[in-house]
């Protein structure tokens, strides 16, 4: 009874420690999800706009850029898988590989071979846990990417992406330069605080995304120094628009994921004190309850020798 005492009493200090953790996760999730979701939308007006622009570009300049033709005969698609460093935030990683998985088997059955790309060390360990060859990975800002970080990703995969490039049967050359004909990425979309859902979008070759004008008179641009040449430079700014825009909406999905895991997480240790502390109240009553029929019964027999 006293052992069974004693181990309860160290299960209430291990729930005890294991609450202060992730009291203190779930404290510092909620501290920087407002940061995280003032720079998503901060972000958004930006790619709106950089859209309209190829919107109004594309209908003045011929639509033969690599980036915008569909390959003949596709054999190869980069993936980029966008994760977490850290872990404790629930389902949020386990979302993003089930989603990537189910598009590798998707690329395969239109006979292209996956090349991955990586965001985070939850993704990175994940595939090398399974033997995948990783073309390029990247880790350290899941919670707080910058700029700079989507713009290093964004030329890795517009460089993969022209490898590719050329006489389609030159297979050598695709595989020597490791060269993709299509770029894909997963990565977790942020709805609300409550939802968030992994999402695969095909990012190149891409389709311009029409907006709608909310106007009534359409807007007319002069381009200088002429549409052909904007159009060049503006579409691997989309990329790495596109790149950034993911990037900001994993970050927020992982704070959110986070943040509610640990409060449950702690709600749970909670109530798990709360029945350890009531078992542990009854195992003393009970010890008590024993203690003092043993000494009468002491008292008992002594009064009867007598």
């Amino acid at each position: 009874m006293a052992a069974t005492l004693r181990e309860l009493r160290g299960r209430i200090r291990s729930a005890g420690s294991i609450k202060k953790i992730t009291k203190a996760q779930e404290m510092i999730a909620t501290s920087r999800i407002g940061k995280a979701q003032a720079r998503l939308e901060s972000a958004r007006p930006y790619a709106f706009q950089i859209t309209s622009m190829l919107t109004t570009l594309s209908s003045e300049a011929a639509l033969d850029h690599p980036l915008l033709v569909e390959r003949e005969e596709p054999k190869r698609a980069g993936v980029l898988v966008v994760s977490s460093d850290r872990g404790l935030c629930g389902a949020y990683n386990s979302s993003i590989f089930r989603r990537a998985e189910e598009l590798f088997s998707l690329l395969r059955e239109e006979g292209k071979t996956p090349s991955v790309y990586t965001v985070g060390r939850k993704a990175q360990n994940y595939f090398k846990f399974r033997n995948w060859d990783i073309t390029e990975s990247w880790t350290g800002f899941s919670e707080q990417p910058q700029v700079e970080n989507a713009q290093e990703i964004a030329s890795t995969l517009v460089e993969s992406f022209m490898a590719g490039v050329g006489d389609d049967d030159d297979d050598q050359k695709l595989e020597d330069d490791q060269g993709v004909d299509e770029l894909h990425i997963v990565y977790s979309e942020f709805k609300s605080m409550m939802s968030q859902a992994a999402a695969a979008h095909r990012i190149a070759p891409l389709v311009v995304e029409y907006v709608e004008d909310t106007d009534d008179l359409h807007t007319l641009y002069s381009f200088e120094p002429g549409a052909t040449e904007l159009f060049d430079a503006l579409l691997p700014r989309y990329i790495t628009t596109r790149v950034y825009a993911a990037l900001l909406e994993s970050a927020a999905s992982e704070l959110a994921s986070r943040q509610r895991a640990m409060k449950s997480a702690t709600d749970n240790a909670d109530d798990l004190i709360k029945e350890l502390t009531l078992m542990a109240n009854r195992e003393r009553q009970a010890q008590i309850t024993q203690e003092i029929s043993e000494i009468v019964g002491g008292a008992n027999a002594l009064a009867d020798a007598q």
